[in-house]
Order: structure tokens, then C-alpha cells, then sequence
């Protein structure tokens, strides 16, 4: 019949307080989803990233122990005009021989990546003093800049669930 086809189709009526509480679960729920994300975020990557920046820090400050070490040597010598001396040599496996050293005015340093150079005292001196200051402010920056995003990170953590400020 014609007259059915032009009435309008019935519709489901869903009462306007369960319609609001839908869309309340469901923006739930998606900033639920948002939160996971974010804290797998901070788990997985920021988390991670801190460790490996801190380890890498002390790593180097252990170096930076060692050319402390190499700096009172130096220093030792100039003040004891120390021109030639023997010196135990590990061999490695801790396994030691006596050496002579003719000449102690130039020195060898371990500059990274296995390679020597050979310094006088005040070139090594002033080599060290550029090294300490340098390295150890790279890592202090990027663990900064690390804790950084994890507070912030946590902060649109703390919006999205909606909790007060601390």
C-alpha cells in the first residue's frame, strides 16, 4: 500500500539518560585506551631510555676516575721532574713484566673507541679538564630531558583521568 510506504519507520527510543550514560562509557572507556597508551609509552621507552642514560653516566664517571688517576700521575711526575722510570705493565689476565720508560715528557692516552694519542703532560692535562666537563654535562642534559617527559607524560595522565592537581 502506498499510505505505509510514506509513514515514517518506527525507531528504537532510548531514553535521553541512558543515550548520556553511553556516551559516557564510551569516552571512558577511549581515555581508558588513551592512559594504557601513555603508560606504555613511559614503560616501554621513557623508562628504558632513563636506565640505559643513567648506566651510561656512571660508566663515565668510572672514566672519569681513571683520568683523575692520569692527572695526579702527571702531576706527580712534573712536581718529581721525573724523566724516565720503570713501571709494572699488565699484559692482561693479570699477567705483569717490568718496563722502562726512557722518556716520560710524552705520554699515550686512551681517547675511546681503542685509539691512543700521544700527548706531552700539559696537552694531556688540558685534554682531560675539556673531557670531564663536557660528557658528564651531556648526560646530566639528557637524563633531564628524559625525567622531563615522563612528568609530562604522567601530567596528561593525571588530566585524563581527571584528578586534581598535586
Amino acid at each position: 500500500d502506498p499510505l505505509l510506504l510514506a509513514l515514517p519507520q518506527p525507531r528504537a527510543v532510548v531514553p535521553a539518560d541512558r543515550s548520556k550514560d553511553m556516551a559516557m562509557a564510551v569516552e571512558a572507556r577511549l581515555r581508558q585506551e588513551k592512559v594504557k597508551k601513555f603508560e606504555d609509552f613511559v614503560d616501554r621507552r621513557l623508562k628504558p631510555d632513563l636506565v640505559n642514560a643513567i648506566a651510561q653516566r656512571d660508566n663515565l664517571f668510572q672514566q672519569q676516575k681513571t683520568f683523575l688517576d692520569l692527572k695526579k700521575n702527571i702531576e706527580n711526575l712534573e712536581k718529581n721532574g721525573v724523566t724516565s722510570m720503570r713501571s709494572m705493565v699488565n699484559l692482561g689476565s693479570e699477567v705483569y713484566m717490568q718496563a722502562e720508560v726512557p722518556d716520560t715528557k710524552h705520554i699515550f692516552v686512551d681517547i675511546g673507541l681503542g685509539f691512543h694519542v700521544e700527548f706531552t703532560w700539559q696537552e694531556a692535562l688540558q685534554f682531560i679538564s675539556v673531557r670531564e666537563a663536557r660528557q658528564i654535562d651531556e648526560y646530566t642534559h639528557l637524563i633531564a630531558s628524559i625525567k622531563a617527559q615522563i612528568k609530562l607524560v604522567c601530567e596528561g595522565i593525571r588530566e585524563l583521568l581527571q584528578f586534581p592537581a598535586e
